[in-house]
């Protein structure tokens, strides 16, 4: 095996690296990194291909002899990146893998956003084959377009493709300051956007939990993913005959209630909740068909994740970041 992995010094691209080579079943495999705007360190089995996804040249060479490809390598709201990566980048590695004599699977994290996550409603849970909403912006659209073209590519030429599509992908203290109303908040939503700036502010300073509640009133419920689970799914799928040309929700089995949430870190933290109205949507994204075809089970619920991020201790050199551009 000698697999490609674009992407591979993300928080997956780390993360999928570190237990892939330790893995004894893929003890000879080779990795191949092509990397762009940072490096990985090379090794006995990993080769550093430099250049852009965007390059035909490195796609070339990055893809000399490779049997699996993980395509994760993504930017988010960059418009102008978006078209080098999402679009010609995919093209290239996919007019290569059809071309290639060696190629066994191509690999695809995708991302919620293809289906809006919490800009969208949906009136059910969202399945495999619910229709696709991008969120604004371009980020969303270049997810969807990567799924139609390995979509596309299935149909055209039969090539083995899967897509792995993941919703807010958690690791390390991640969670535990997406909750934060501070200045340290990681990621969204702008608590701004939803308070006055005041209030945000003076939350800021004490110890509250947002309960968030979505358009109807209701708690929120949105779908996360730990980093870890998203391994042991990508590894699930290597070469499985079920995962052949199909498409995947990999998600917690329930998605992340933010009244249980506020209602378990009163308990345990003594934090106090905070009531923020929202119009975002709660929907679910329904992990049933990975966890059928590929026997794959996610270990970590809503309160494995806040446990994990309240007992990290990030070291000052290990800066909590959005892993975009990659």
């Amino acid at each position: 095996m000698k697999i490609l992995v674009t992407g591979a010094t993300g928080k997956v691209g780390k993360a999928f690296l570190a237990t892939f080579l330790d893995e004894e079943l893929y003890s000879s495999a080779k990795v191949v990194a092509l990397c762009h705007n940072r490096k990985i360190d090379a090794g006995e089995r990993v080769e550093i291909v430099a250049g852009s996804l965007a390059d035909p040249e490195a796609v070339a060479q990055a893809m000399d002899g490779v049997t699996h490809v993980l395509h994760m390598a993504a930017v988010k709201e960059s418009p102008d990146l978006a078209i080098d990566v999402a679009i010609k980048g995919m093209f290239l590695l996919l007019e290569a893998a059809r071309q290639s004599p060696t190629l066994k699977q191509f690999i695809l994290i995708s991302g919620d956003c293809a289906v809006g996550h919490i800009f969208k409603e949906y009136p059910e849970p969202i399945t495999e084959v619910s229709p696709r909403k991008a969120y604004s912006g371009c980020y969303a659209l270049t997810k969807v377009l990567e799924e139609v073209m390995i979509e596309q590519y299935q149909i055209q030429y039969g090539l083995n493709g899967t897509v792995l599509r993941a919703p807010w992908i958690m690791e390390k203290d991640d969670f535990k300051y997406v909750l934060s109303f501070g200045a340290d908040q990681f990621g969204g939503p702008v608590w701004g956007d939803l308070m006055s700036f005041d209030k945000a502010m003076r939350l800021g300073q004490g110890d509250f939990v947002p309960l968030m509640r979505d358009k109807t009133g209701a708690p929120l419920k949105r779908n996360f993913v730990h980093v870890d689970d998203l391994v042991a799914a990508l590894m699930a799928a290597l070469d499985h005959p079920d995962a052949m040309g199909e498409l995947f929700n990999i998600a917690m089995d329930e998605p992340v209630d933010y009244a249980q949430v506020a209602a378990y870190l009163t308990r345990t933290r003594g934090l106090e909740a905070v009531e923020v109205p929202t119009p975002f949507h709660s929907n679910w994204l329904d992990n049933t068909k990975a966890r059928h075809l590929l026997g794959w089970r996610p270990q970590v619920d809503f309160e494995g994740l806040i446990e994990r991020a309240w007992s990290y201790v990030r070291s000052p050199n290990d800066p909590r970041k959005i892993w975009y551009p990659g």
